[in-house]
């Protein structure tokens, strides 16, 4: 057992239980080849109770995880002698240099302090600002988010994540793009409304913007009750009617959404949104089940497509890089990227395209790529292509 070894964890511990600690860096990693870069702890306050806070910094993300000390302690140890070379320790007294040789010896060198505790410092990430404020937005209470007192329900705690995330995807949206006096938006499959309303709330209340929004759900009770909550929040310029997406008829538009609309649906919404001349349309697609059934490579790909788990998942794949294809060759810009987290729900790609200023020139370029994918897999016809 190395002695400098010990003598740094016993650092750690004794400045933790005096709460001036500050952070912990754990670096030079021992397998170059790691997709793990480097690991950064910091004590952080949870439910009144002081825990270390490690994050994970890997080549493409990054990943967080709390400890208690005991079980913090432990799993230092087996990093430094199995991942990383060295790790630096910051407390108010002192800064600590610990670093193993060649031959695994450790060596700690101790200097003076660089840094300060800063009375924020053990402050939870869960407290940080977000756009919706859970006990000034009314609408949250109705839905059933909050309780009378504007606090937000433990078992709506994901939801209300979900709820914040997505109107902060929508507030980099829309700073891309110049609106009128007015912001009209559809809401296709807007289900039980969480996430129209909180659309409806941001465009008037904190953008400031007119804005009319429209969902179109198929299940009437539905349809009643977010017409209701909205007549009783005082959302006039927001309105649910019953209808399907494919059926649903739309002039020009400014907005179009369709969040886990089920296989073709989704591109029934795209469709729509691009004849409407939207300026703006995102989809979080569900059940790629439509050219599923068509794959089937001739090539190497065979490997990948004979198995069904795998099948699926490059279906996914390639439906939405069809899509997003599409898109672009009818004048949009596109980025495809996670919308929350695979524990909260396995479907979680959201496709945004935003239409570009001028006309685009390339069109061909764009179609020639998804004839090129449907060749690679053996693919007869995307139905978004077919609408058009």
């Amino acid at each position: 057992m190395d002695q400098q070894l010990q003598l740094l964890l016993k650092n750690i511990s004794e400045s933790f239980n005096q709460n001036t600690l500050i952070k912990i860096s754990l670096g030079n990693k021992r397998d170059k080849a790691s997709e793990l870069k480097n690991i950064f702890i910091k004590p952080v306050t949870i439910k009144t109770k002081l825990k270390l806070s490690f994050t994970y910094r890997h080549n493409t993300n990054d990943s967080f995880k709390n400890y208690d000390l005991p079980e913090a302690l432990i799993l230092l140890e087996k990093i430094l002698l199995t991942d990383f070379y060295n790790a630096d320790v910051f407390t108010v007294q002192q800064d600590l240099h610990f670093a193993f040789n060649k031959d695994n010896t450790g060596k700690l060198i101790s200097k003076a302090a660089s840094l300060t505790l800063k009375p924020e410092a053990l402050q939870h990430d869960k407290q940080k600002n977000r756009i919706v404020e859970a006990a000034n937005a009314s609408y949250l209470k109705q839905l059933g988010i909050t309780n009378a007192e504007g606090q937000v329900k433990k078992d709506m705690q994901d939801k209300f994540k979900q709820i914040n995330h997505y109107v902060e995807i929508i507030n980099g949206i829309v700073k891309e793009v110049q609106f009128g006096t007015e912001i009209t938006v559809a809401d296709m499959g807007s289900g039980k409304g969480y996430l129209t309303f909180a659309l409806y709330d941001y465009l008037q209340n904190t953008l400031k913007q007119a804005a009319i929004v429209h969902g179109i759900e198929l299940r009437d009770d539905l349809v009643n009750k977010c017409n209701t909550i909205a007549a009783h929040v005082g959302y006039k310029n927001l309105h649910f009617t019953k209808g399907t997406i494919q059926d649903a008829t739309l002039s020009s538009i400014d907005m179009l959404i369709a969040l886990h609309a089920c296989d073709t649906a989704t591109d029934d919404a795209i469709y729509k949104g691009i004849q409407a001349n939207a300026k703006i349309i995102i989809c979080a697609p569900c059940c790629h089940k439509q050219i599923r059934k068509q794959m089937a490579p001739d090539n190497e790909l065979k490997s990948i497509t004979r198995h069904g788990i795998l099948l699926e998942r490059q279906a996914e794949m390639v439906t939405d890089a069809i899509r997003a294809l599409i898109l672009e060759a009818h004048g949009y810009k596109t980025k495809v990227f996670d919308f929350i987290a695979t524990e909260h729900t396995p479907k979680n790609v959201m496709i945004v395209a935003v239409k570009l200023d001028k006309a685009i020139t390339n069109q061909q370029e764009y179609l020639d790529k998804v004839q090129g994918l449907k060749q690679l897999f053996n693919i007869k016809s995307h139905y978004l292509e077919t609408l058009f």
